[in-house]
């Protein structure tokens, strides 16, 4: 129950075993293409340029900078945790003059602090991060994309704990990149980098006025295969992997036949009523306020009093395995759950008697069984 690698379908599964194939095997050649088309579904974006590169999260953050970016050029980044550290240390690689608008922690950026930054210089783009993994805090990007409209701003999402689990309308709040790894809600083992690139990022790509710095994430070498492949031909730039490529064919269509506003309800239902669980039992949230709080998982702070190296020790024994903090100004004192994927009920409620055993064990105050019993009544 981590917030990424999670557990992932059971076909997901058996396709990620099927036996290796070539990379030009018409068999093959149609995963690809179904993957392509299946991801504009799933990122809402019947007129995006999907991307589907072997490698992480962090690789599809570092494509659509390298691709859209030119030194020189004015960065924003909107940072809620530790990925916006992250964006602004990527975004200074490709020599970016960038500026961070950082939140308390636990907290998110104003709308009207964003307005009033756009207004002060040319940004050429902003990056938010809608789930920030290391604090939990929810972003509500479609505000922030209709300024940076307004402000003629390219806008990047980091969707990499939030894709597939929480509401993204990536063509009609006007996103020119949403991007995510595999190994998160769209519920596939770790190695896939995959990104939807809007009209307008591709027109700004292709009339760059210097050539992209980075030769494996760029436009130029992955373009033509994407091309290719959906037109059901083969082509080569690198091995693709085949097998992570085949499952995730697998692990779009399940979400696609549930139908991605299903799915993303489902998810947001699901935490509203953990939450509560453990809100019920005294334990508080890292955000703030429950509206900024993600639907993908949840930060929550130790109690006063309790180890947390040996609350999640217990908590292994009771056969569940729990995330420690990421954020570095609070590392030790908090814990992460993740609840994204084909996440079920029963999961959930393994996962909270384990946290009142845990707690039971260090001599937690509170009503034995009842986070648990919260959350089986609103569900």
């Amino acid at each position: 129950m981590i917030p990424g690698p999670i557990e992932v379908d059971p076909s997901v599964l058996r396709a990620m075993g099927e036996v290796t194939t070539s990379h030009v095997a018409p068999n093959f050649i149609e995963s690809f293409g179904n993957s392509i088309e299946l991801m504009r579904k799933i990122w809402m974006a019947p007129n995006g340029q999907p991307f589907i590169v072997a490698g992480s999260g962090t690789l599809a953050m570092d494509m659509a900078v390298c691709n859209l970016l030119e030194s020189g050029d004015s960065a924003l980044v909107i940072s809620t945790g530790y990925f916006g550290e992250r964006y602004k240390n990527i975004l200074a690689t490709y020599g970016a003059n960038v500026t961070v608008l950082q939140a308390e922690i636990g907290e998110i950026v104003p709308l009207e602090k964003i307005e009033k930054e756009l207004a002060s210089k040319d940004y050429k783009l902003l990056t938010i991060t809608h789930v920030d993994t290391s604090t939990g805090v929810l972003n509500d990007p479609e505000p922030i994309a209709k300024l940076a409209k307004i402000h003629n701003t390219l806008t990047i999402l980091d969707g990499v704990c939030a894709t597939a689990g929480e509401i993204t309308k990536q063509d009609d709040w006007g996103i020119d990149i949403v991007l995510t790894g595999s190994q998160k809600a769209i519920g596939v083992p770790p190695g896939l980098a995959l990104l939807v690139a809007s009209k307008k990022a591709m027109k700004v790509w292709k009339n760059r006025k210097t050539p992209v710095q980075n030769y494996y994430g760029s436009f130029n070498n992955w373009l033509p295969i994407m091309e290719a492949y959906e037109e059901r031909k083969p082509s080569y730039f690198g091995t693709p992997p085949v097998n992570l490529i085949r499952a995730l064919e697998v692990s779009l269509a399940l979400i696609d036949k549930e139908g991605i506003e299903n799915r993303v309800s489902s998810h947001i239902h699901y935490a509203k009523a953990f939450r509560k669980a453990i809100q019920k039992i005294g334990l508080q949230l890292v955000p703030k306020r429950n509206e900024i709080a993600a639907n993908t998982m949840s930060a929550i702070y130790y109690p006063d009093g309790v180890d947390g190296n040996q609350f999640r020790k217990d908590i292994g024994e009771y056969g569940v395995i729990l995330a420690g903090g990421l954020h570095a100004e609070i590392k030790a004192k908090y814990f992460r759950v993740g609840h994204m994927g084909a996440i079920t009920k029963s999961d959930i409620v393994a996962t909270l008697s384990a946290i009142e055993y845990a707690l039971q064990k260090q001599n937690y105050n509170f009503n034995f069984g009842e986070s648990v019993g919260s959350f089986l009544k609103e569900i």
